[in-house]
């Protein structure tokens, strides 16, 4: 299934993107009426430091909204992206689908938050250990701005890889949230030349549609703002939010309907290095803590699976048991094909 054929299909959460992006700017506008409003009754000062509660007042108001809201639209249109790629059909009611999935799969918003950030790190610290590559070339002139350049092109392709990461923990139901990012990683690291060109690719119209909108909305709030005499550093700041607003329901969305397409496209043909899970636990602390979580062995505390959980439970004991093809792990008791070192639950060495 292509990725415009998904993004049009799930255009339902872009508009839910936007309206929370709108709701940030308009409540930014309401506390710039109120707090700068008062501050200016004290002088220029007042005027002052008025504009500096108010910038922390709209972080404030723009992390609750996305903590408490956006999360569940984000992580629900990833679970939809991931099913359509994998199944080849985007579901009916998208948007009901793509929730019951998020609540399913992390039951509290800080569950998500906790999985989302470890992806994050890890994929970021891996990254930071493949840049430390480019320091061979240190001694070149003008290659630190080059160094830059990419970096800023990388920085913003990670973005939409460690999506892509939690997108696979939609796909890989029968585990736990933890277990199946940290296999999403794996699955980066094995093919990270391909995903990253494809991401670099199209951070060059993230940035460039990211300036233009910018400009065109700061252009009509300076010529409304200049026609009150109020101060242009607000209308810039409420024009970034509003372009940030849009980015983040339409651009973003764009992007990660195509970067989800060719991750899940390369994972069927991935067959995942075990012997990598302790690399990386080496290389990022962080992905070292998500794998670490992916074995505690208690899938209830990450997603609504009693039955899971006790399975697990049952099958954790005993040594290293073959059947028909299969080994099974005597730490998880996980089932794996004859000829495998390393267990694909745990990583444990069969």
């Amino acid at each position: 299934m292509s990725a415009r054929s998904i993004y049009s299909k799930t255009m339902v959460f872009c508009w839910y993107k936007l309206l929370i992006g709108l709701a940030t700017v308009l409540i930014s506008a309401a506390l710039f009426g109120i707090i700068v409003g008062i501050g200016s009754l004290f002088g220029e000062d007042g005027g002052g430091i008025g504009i500096i509660i108010w910038l922390c007042a709209t972080g404030v108001v723009r992390f609750a909204l996305m903590h408490y809201f956006g999360y569940m639209i984000k992580a629900g249109h990833i679970a939809v992206i991931a099913t359509a790629v994998s199944s080849g059909k985007v579901p009916d009611n998208p948007l009901d689908v793509g929730k019951r999935m998020v609540k399913e799969r992390f039951v509290t918003a800080n569950v998500y938050f906790a999985v989302d950030g470890l992806v994050s790190g890890a994929v970021k610290q891996l990254q930071n250990v493949l840049d430390k590559a480019g320091n061979f070339f240190g001694g070149v002139p003008g290659i630190d701005a080059v160094m830059n350049v990419g970096k800023l092109f990388i920085s913003i392709s990670l973005g939409y890889i460690d999506e892509c990461c939690l997108g696979y923990t939609f796909v890989k139901k029968e585990q736990s949230a933890f277990k199946s990012a940290a296999d999403g990683v794996v699955i980066y690291a094995q093919n990270w030349k391909k995903l990253l060109k494809d991401a670099a690719k199209t951070t060059a119209v993230v940035i460039a549609s990211v300036v233009v909108v910018t400009l065109i909305i700061f252009l009509f709030f300076g010529l409304l703002f200049r026609a009150f005499n109020w101060n242009l550093l607000v209308a810039f700041i409420l024009a970034a939010f509003l372009a940030y607003g849009i980015k983040f329901a339409f651009i973003d969305s764009w992007i990660l309907a195509k970067m989800m397409t060719s991750y899940m496209g390369a994972v069927p043909g991935t067959v995942i290095s075990f012997d990598l899970y302790g690399k990386l636990c080496g290389l990022s602390a962080k992905f070292k803590e998500l794998f670490q979580k992916g074995q505690d062995g208690n899938p209830q505390a990450v997603y609504a699976g009693a039955g899971e959980a006790a399975a697990t439970s049952e099958s954790a004991v005993g040594k290293t048991v073959s059947g028909e093809g299969m080994v099974y792990c005597g730490q998880c008791g996980a089932a794996n094909a004859s000829g495998g070192m390393y267990c694909g639950g745990c990583g444990a060495k069969l």
